[in-house]
């Protein structure tokens, strides 16, 4: 609510606080975030469960992305009656508090099952220089940072392909939900439908396509909207089942973490991703506007130069579909398949057997 309160401070005080509340806020939420990803781990050991646990996740977070696109000019017209700021303010104050309830209801009903054994308190920098050590998390670093970048590339030329190559700006709002609700049942059915496979095998083939769909809408006439929406469902439904399997990888990672230095870095594993990803997002809005630029796209021209719809074209199916086949080529060096992950689960068993077995002897010597 905050970030959407207009205090009376002048032009520099009014972009001081948008700064100030905009970070404040981005920082509240990645404190809730970092543990919201890491909670699969504590959830439970089943690797398949994870990807259970993250298809159900994102299905239901796009939905929640969802419902705020339909909601959130209503409110901000209703609570506003005319007066926009207020209305932002009310409508982010009643998603603010919807927010807050559904956090504690999250808390207060989630229950960590796999509590790991008390460690050696540690420096995060000391567990930081000991996770950079481990190769597959390395992988999944760098195939965050590409994929976002692409993923980015895409968003947020969204709109302009819609205005600009389309020329059909009274499809933004369908275009924008058919995507969301392709994005949904994507994240549904992967894991009911992929589970049972090698995690990254399906990874590297669903992401390949990705990029091929991507690539092919580049030379779909744009003017022939069934073509454009169907490919535009089919790549949102591909692409969104990959994103489960990614982040149920990641707590893969950590689990052979534990077993290489004997140390549990979920929170650390999740962290250091999530900063990649807001990396990724970084290089790709910037990208965007630099490419926009230097096309010679002109903002709120009523045309625009052959080059810049070419540029923009470009930008929601070429140049990301390069970012995603690529990822395919780092994640060749990924190795926790089934067969691994099998090995990793029975050494955490047996880890944890002699840990129990270990408990009572401690006990003991402390009473002795």
């Amino acid at each position: 609510m905050a970030a959407f309160f207009t205090p009376d401070f002048g032009e520099t005080g009014k972009i001081v606080y948008a700064y100030v509340s905009y970070i404040f806020l981005t920082l509240m939420y990645t404190a809730i975030n970092v543990p919201y990803c890491a909670m699969a781990n504590a959830m439970t050991n089943d690797s398949k469960e994870r990807t259970s646990l993250q298809s159900y996740r994102f299905a239901l977070s796009t939905a929640g992305g969802l419902v705020v696109a339909m909601v959130a000019l209503p409110l901000v017209d209703v609570i506003g009656q005319g007066d926009v700021q207020k209305g932002y303010m009310g409508a982010m104050a009643v998603m603010g508090l919807g927010a807050i309830a559904l956090f504690f209801f999250s808390f207060a009903n989630t229950t960590e099952r796999c509590v790991p054994e008390i460690e050696e308190k540690q420096s995060v920098w000391d567990d930081l220089k000991l996770l950079m050590k481990n190769n597959q998390w390395r992988v999944l670093f760098i195939v965050n940072v590409v994929l976002l970048t692409g993923i980015v590339l895409k968003g947020a030329s969204t709109m302009y392909y819609v205005n600009t190559v389309m020329g059909r700006a009274d499809l933004a709002t369908a275009f924008m939900v058919t995507g969301m609700l392709a994005n949904i049942v994507g994240a549904i059915f992967s894991a009911p439908l992929l589970g049972k496979y090698d995690k990254p095998k399906v990874y590297r083939a669903l992401i390949v396509a990705s990029g091929f769909l991507s690539a092919v809408l580049f030379l779909v006439d744009p003017q022939n909207v069934f073509m454009v929406f169907a490919l535009v469902i089919i790549l949102g439904v591909v692409q969104m089942s990959t994103t489960p399997i990614l982040w149920s990888m990641m707590s893969d990672v950590v689990d052979y973490e534990k077993t290489r230095s004997n140390r549990s870095l979920s929170g650390m594993v999740f962290s250091t991703n999530l900063f990649a990803i807001k990396l990724g997002i970084a290089i790709g809005g910037a990208a965007v506007g630099w490419i926009l630029a230097w096309s010679g796209y002109v903002g709120g021209a009523e045309t625009q130069t052959a080059e810049a719809v070419t540029a923009i074209n470009l930008l929601y199916t070429v140049i990301p579909s390069v970012f995603f086949a690529s990822i395919a080529v780092f994640m060749m060096f990924y190795k926790l398949d089934n067969e691994h992950l099998e090995k990793i689960k029975a050494l955490l068993v047996l880890d944890a057997k002699e840990n129990e077995q270990r408990k009572p002897v401690a006990h003991n010597a402390e009473l002795g």
